[in-house]
């Protein structure tokens, strides 16, 4: 389940269905991550094909990535059976 959020622009999407802080062309793909992630209960739960997931390293090293387009990835981290701190980042 989905506690909390980092990106304001996803959590107004999530809530709202407003996406307008996002870029247009992700829509889709982020409303597919958001879907499966709410109904996820571990990390694992996310691993799709094209989802390229991996945990990440150094200060990031308690959240989970996966794709949503090109440089452009949906970071997560778990706590128990629950995701929180979701953000949506460009890499580059």
């Amino acid at each position: 389940m989905i506690v909390s959020f980092q990106h304001k622009g996803l959590k107004t999407f999530y809530d709202k269905g407003n996406a307008a802080k996002l870029q247009p062309q992700h829509i889709g793909k982020i409303r597919l991550i958001l879907t499966r992630l709410e109904a996820a209960v571990a990390p694992s739960d996310m691993n799709v094909p094209g989802y390229g997931l991996h945990q990440l390293t150094g200060e990031l090293k308690d959240f989970w990535s996966v794709k949503v387009d090109k440089n452009y990835r949906i970071i997560y981290r778990f706590v128990g059976e629950n995701a929180y701190d979701i953000d949506y980042l460009d890499y580059h």
